[in-house]
């Protein structure tokens, strides 16, 4: 059995191992800035837990994160059952994300994909679907980056093999870009 102090010092490491993404991380805030201020919108999508971080950082825009400013859209493609399942019935569930992507994503916009194990089929489908569309990508992945990787414009992935701190760091990477995006781009608009 794993004490506190154990995971402790696993999420402390893990999360010192951020600091190598201080580029990315940076890049990420600016592309999803530029993209807000200029006309355009965030298209995220995640599976689980990633589905709930998803939601999350998608409501920090359209509602606030720390400042009270104008809201931001940003779409959680997570959010409709229905459609999950129809296109899950009707085509299959690696299609859920993309088809969404195919449908709302413009070459103004930003497609945040989160896997923490970046073999997520639909996470994987989506990011080639945003390359087709002309729509710039953000990958948060984790361990190796998996099939996912290479896929994205810009990525953000999290060396470890344990997914429960893949995902706080996630979670944690995902507030760094809002707060960046915010202070840097989105109340000076």
């Amino acid at each position: 059995m794993i004490t506190l102090d154990q995971a402790a010092d696993a999420a402390i490491a893990t999360f010192q191992s951020l600091r190598s993404l201080s580029g990315e991380v940076e890049a990420a805030a600016r592309v999803v800035g530029e993209c807000l201020i200029g006309g355009g919108k965030l298209l995220v999508c995640g599976n689980g837990g990633s589905a709930a971080d998803a939601a999350d950082f998608t409501t920090e825009f359209t509602c606030r994160f720390v400042r009270d400013r104008r809201p931001f859209p940003a779409i959680n493609l997570t959010a409709c059952g229905s459609f999950l399942t129809a296109t899950g019935n009707d085509y299959s569930f690696d299609e859920v994300f993309a088809r969404q992507v195919r449908a709302f994503g413009k070459p103004e916009d930003v497609l945040v994909a989160i896997s923490t194990s970046g073999n997520s089929r639909n996470v994987i489908a989506a990011l080639k679907a945003a390359r087709e569309v002309g729509v710039t990508s953000i990958a948060l992945l984790g361990k190796s980056g998996g099939e996912a990787r290479a896929l994205a414009g810009i990525e953000l992935i999290v060396p470890g093999t344990e997914t429960a701190r893949i995902q706080e760091a996630h979670k944690f990477l995902l507030h760094v870009i809002c707060q960046m995006a915010e202070e840097g781009w989105l109340l000076k608009s």
